[in-house]
């Protein structure tokens, strides 16, 4: 990598860590990141660049030209808040009750804000553009990629990148892997129609609560007996609410649940396996019933020539070890669905040290990270930058 970036990035940490701790005290739910995203926009605005506004809702897009650009590369952050108060003690804490930055999306920000300076400045350096997302809304479905994506934001883009903070990695550290790498996420909604009578006289009812609690064990036996057990598979239900007397038959009943998979194909069985299980409920049972079954985001699939481009960066700059082989996860990121478009790599940048408060966990009250592992992301953007479209000079 050019000297010129790497002591560009080191002059910029300042800056980067005002802004994360500005975006901290200032969060944002998602689909509501309007200052957040007038934020981003007037600093980019202030480093030059050629900036787009509200794209896909309140996603923000900026351009690093160069003179004769080759192709296209593509850089990606997310800034949504969580409805997860801050119980952290420090001077930077939310400002905004029961809101907090519990994942990182400040720090991703940042990091990327600093890495547009540093191209900014250096654009002379350039073969090919550079291209950076700031993505609103990743925490919650149908998420903001997708919305980005519809508004052609790939359209001119060879590759794509994004990179997330990782408080079960230590810092210096990083992981991806080839191919799955994060599931899919969906969600349902069962209503359960019956009919309610007195408790006394069941005979007469068609219990809500009994079909809904038959209903909850089936649906487990989805992943244990009808599911290949080496295609990785959940269901989950969060939620059931029925009733509101204690001898009173409910009537209705109401089951909220997530399913996440790691393939297309077991994704696919698992919604028909409920549809099913329904079905048979309706016609033993003699209840009716109304189904929500929302489509998140895709299984996120690595391509593997650009994670492998990702590793040996990685290893050829920081070291053998300090590259690792992310373990597979059921969670999920719509940077899925980038990598259904373009060919890419997510990677994690491992975030904490000694102190137990770096290593909380994502979605916790307490979460927080080594700041410096916001200069470890932009390190490896430039570096990924540097094997793309940059021309020593």
């Amino acid at each position: 990598m050019s000297v010129a970036l790497q002591n560009g990035l080191q002059q910029q940490f300042e800056t980067i860590v005002k802004n994360r701790r500005f975006l901290h005290q200032h969060p944002e739910l998602s689909f509501q990141e309007q200052n957040t995203s007038r934020f981003i926009a007037e600093q980019l605005k202030v480093y030059g660049l050629e900036v787009y506004e509200n794209i896909g809702g309140y996603g923000v897009v900026a351009y690093i030209r160069a003179l004769n650009p080759t192709k296209t590369i593509c850089l990606r952050a997310d800034f949504d808040a969580l409805p997860i108060p801050d119980e952290k003690d420090v001077e930077y804490k939310s400002t905004v009750e029961g809101v907090s930055h519990a994942c990182g999306h400040d720090g991703h920000t940042s990091a990327l804000l600093g890495v547009a300076a540093v191209l900014q400045e250096n654009k002379h350096l350039l073969s090919g553009d550079v291209k950076l997302l700031f993505q609103p809304a990743e925490e919650k479905p149908p998420g903001g990629a997708k919305a980005m994506v519809e508004a052609g934001v790939l359209d001119d883009v060879d590759y794509i990148f994004g990179a997330h903070l990782a408080s079960d990695l230590a810092l210096g550290k990083y992981a991806s892997r080839v191919g799955a790498t994060k599931g899919s996420v969906d969600a349902f909604t069962i209503k359960i129609f019956g009919k309610g009578g007195h408790g006394a006289q069941p005979h007469q009812t068609k219990d809500s609560i009994v079909i809904g609690a038959q209903l909850i064990t089936q649906l487990q036996q989805i992943v244990s007996r009808r599911i290949d057990p080496i295609d990785p598979a959940v269901v989950t239900v969060g939620s059931f609410h029925s009733g509101n007397a204690f001898n009173v038959i409910a009537d209705t009943a109401e089951i909220e649940g997530t399913v996440r998979t790691l393939s297309a194909k077991a994704r696919a069985q698992v919604e028909t396996e409920i549809r099913a299980i329904l079905d048979g409920l309706k016609v033993s049972s003699h209840i009716d019933y109304e189904l929500n079954y929302l489509n998140g985001y895709p299984v996120l699939i690595n391509h593997e020539a650009e994670t492998l481009v990702v590793k040996s960066i990685v290893e050829q700059s920081f070291g053998s070890d300090a590259y690792e082989t992310a373990q597979q996860s059921l969670t999920a990121e719509d940077f899925a669905y980038y990598l259904e478009k373009k060919p890419g790599a997510y990677f994690y940048v491992g975030s904490h040290n000694d102190s137990e408060a770096t290593k909380y966990p994502h979605h916790h009250p307490k979460f927080d990270f080594d700041e410096r592992a916001l200069l470890n992301i932009g390190d490896l953007f430039l570096k990924i930058v540097s094997h793309y479209v940059v021309e020593e000079k």
